[in-house]
């Protein structure tokens, strides 16, 4: 059976949720309805060669290729490559079933990729959207460079289950703590540090003011040039967020997270 096979088949209990990462910033979820939702899956090689001089070749292997991805709500966080990847979006069949949510930059991509516009949703910081049990609140995100200046993050609740905040790609500033009225249970943040994202020390710091139960590193393995330890950001929330819980994800197996502290 393949992996989206096994995620469209996979049980999840009330008041849970499951997680699947696919390197960088990408991953699936699932609620105990069965509504799946994306953010910024990067399911090809399309940035390699993008910028000369800087390795972007692949490095983590892609477990679901486009063609095959069936899921409800296909979110991005911001237009770099990584996140919203053209070629991902180009390839996937079923765009006439799923909800392509995504700022402005992002939305030009969806269309560009011949998605109808009757199925793309704008999201901004502070919008609110729901889709079957999943509820989506958008979150402010600091850009990292002026190519793109409409990152943002998101939370997602799942029905009366865990919210779970997903950065996306920013810099480091306090407003990153507005999230908190979210009353998050987990936090998925990027700690590589690179290009003017969070560092572990960073990403550590706003996970101790924001005060969730657990916290997920990501966007720190998929490029040779992009790369960071996560056992700093373990050893930084020890520091920074002690009784924070550090969870680190392998790719393609599915995580279970409750919302029970």
């Amino acid at each position: 059976m393949s992996l989206m096979k096994e995620i469209r088949h996979f049980a999840v209990p009330k008041n849970h949720v499951a997680i699947w990462w696919f390197g960088q910033n990408g991953f699936i979820f699932k609620s105990p309805e069965g509504t799946l939702v994306s953010t910024d899956l990067y399911l090809t090689d399309s940035c390699e060669g993008l910028h000369p001089g800087i390795d972007l070749k692949r490095r983590v292997p892609v477990l679901i290729e486009p063609e095959e991805l069936d899921i409800d709500v296909f979110t991005c966080t911001h237009n770099h490559q990584d996140h919203t990847d053209p070629e991902t979006v180009r390839r996937v069949k079923n765009k006439d079933t799923i909800a392509f949510v995504g700022p402005h930059p992002a939305t030009d991509v969806y269309r560009a990729e011949k998605v109808e516009d009757g199925r793309i949703h704008v999201s901004y910081p502070q919008c609110e959207m729901e889709f079957k049990d999943v509820k989506i609140n958008g979150t402010f995100a600091l850009p990292t460079d002026d190519t793109d200046l409409n990152h943002m993050g998101f939370v997602f609740s799942f029905g009366n289950g865990p919210r779970v905040y997903v950065t996306g790609d920013t810099d480091y500033t306090d407003l990153l703590v507005s999230a908190a009225k979210h009353k998050p249970d987990l936090v998925i943040t990027c700690i590589n540090g690179g290009f003017n994202n969070l560092s572990h020390w960073e990403a550590a710091d706003i996970v101790g003011k924001i005060k969730p139960k657990a916290a997920i590193p990501c966007h720190y393995d998929m490029f040779a040039d992009n790369q960071a330890d996560p056992k700093q950001f373990r050893a930084s929330l020890f520091l920074k967020a002690p009784g924070v819980v550090y969870q680190e994800m392998g790719y393609g197996k599915p995580l279970l997270f409750s919302a029970e502290r």
